[in-house]
């Protein structure tokens, strides 16, 4: 599967293929349009599903890179949020994912979720993406690369895989750095800036 996958930044030119990945319409998981953890619950609740479409579309068209998009004879199957920690407000601020020490902005990126068009589920995507996202955070010069995953020893519902899946990011050489819930461990991998 590796050889057919090609992944790409997120740019105003690949927006139609997100929005064709995510459904015009549906937004990918509840409409989201990956604003859940971008913005905070109030601001996120009163946007709408339209609203937060343009706001991440606006956000793709100011050239900020927002994340990854992974493809299979040109057509996105996936999808990965990655960028430095702070952009994710909701992420960095969370119980379970947030720091208790200063860092200098950018220095760490953050790998917020995952979208993954349901025929490509279970098919390593996350792995590939996630592997992408770090090097993404190297040539910006990230020093590390966060996530918050969903630890789970029984089927997930659907739905709870957006943040990930544990195992994957261990198998990956991510580390541990706290757990303040008892299924979403805040795990690291320190990187090495070109």
């Amino acid at each position: 599967m590796a050889a057919d996958v090609e992944i790409h930044a997120l740019t105003s030119e690949r927006w139609p293929d997100l929005e064709t990945l995510f459904g015009p319409e549906k937004g990918a998981n509840s409409g989201c349009w990956c604003m859940w953890l971008r913005v905070n619950g109030p601001l996120f609740r009163d946007m709408e599903r339209a609203g937060r479409k343009a706001a991440f579309q606006a956000l793709v068209a100011q050239e900020t890179v927002p994340g990854l998009l992974a493809y299979s004879g040109g057509e996105a199957v996936g999808w990965c949020a990655v960028g430095p920690r702070e952009n994710s407000t909701r992420f960095h601020a969370s119980k379970a994912a947030r720091l208790t020490v200063d860092f200098p902005p950018g220095s760490i990126f953050a790998l917020t979720c995952f979208f993954i068009r349901s025929d490509w589920r279970r098919k390593g995507l996350t792995r590939l993406l996630t592997l992408a996202a770090r090097d993404f955070a190297v040539q910006a010069g990230a020093t590390a690369l966060d996530v918050c995953p969903i630890a789970s020893d029984k089927p997930l519902i659907w739905g709870e895989g957006f943040v990930g899946i544990e195992s994957v990011f261990r198998d990956l050489g991510f580390e541990e750095i706290a757990r303040r819930s008892e299924r979403r461990p805040l795990m690291r991998l320190a990187l090495n800036p070109p």
